[in-house]
């Protein structure tokens, strides 16, 4: 199957994800700057949230570009990727408007590890769907990022319970390592 229309589908979809994030953001009472405490924890769960799903969504975008076709398991673990996905607005808006709560900063992070275990689900469908000898299997290696992400979280959501700054953190350092230009793939593609 032609890969056009997953990648239509999976980009309209994240960018109605970040719309419902920024309708979250609500303007503060008030015309001086102090008026801006209140929102000041929704906001940076917003960002932290807009550079998670922008590093998924560019991190998608690569992957394809080293695909060829698609199948119906592609297509499934697609859908696996952006249903978790879709659930950040969520986490995001009561993580932000319960700071440092320990539920909600756990919540928070499950959903982020099951955003990570989608995508490795999906980069594991395309290999198995490309080769093990393409150019998205030689690009993906053996994904080091991906799996240091997945341990990430995996530490953070317990330290959620025990010091809710300390997960937060962890979850920052993710998204601040996905930030950092993966070239695997275009490197692949050049060659």
């Amino acid at each position: 199957m032609n890969k056009g229309r997953l990648e239509a589908f999976s980009d309209g979809v994240i960018a109605v994800i970040i719309t419902i994030m920024v309708l979250d953001l609500h303007v503060p009472l008030g015309t001086d700057f102090t008026a801006l405490r209140p929102v000041a924890p929704v906001f940076l769960c917003y960002v932290i949230s807009f550079i998670f799903v922008g590093n998924y969504w560019n991190n998608h975008h690569h992957m394809l570009q080293a695909t060829h076709s698609v199948n119906g398991i592609i297509l499934w673990a697609n859908l696996h990727l952006l249903f978790w996905l879709s659930l950040i607005p969520f986490v995001t808006a009561w993580a932000g408007e319960n700071y440092l709560a320990p539920k909600p900063v756990a919540l928070y992070g499950v959903v982020m590890l099951m955003c990570g275990v989608a995508y490795f689900f999906l980069g594991r469908a395309l290999i198995a769907h490309e080769g093990q000898d393409s150019a998205i299997a030689k690009a993906l290696g053996r994904d080091f990022k991906g799996k240091a992400s997945l341990a990430t979280y995996v530490a953070a959501i317990p330290l959620s319970f025990i010091k809710p700054q300390i997960a937060i953190a962890l979850y920052v350092f993710v998204a601040v390592m996905w930030l950092v230009p993966d070239r695997r793939i275009e490197k692949t593609l050049a060659e």
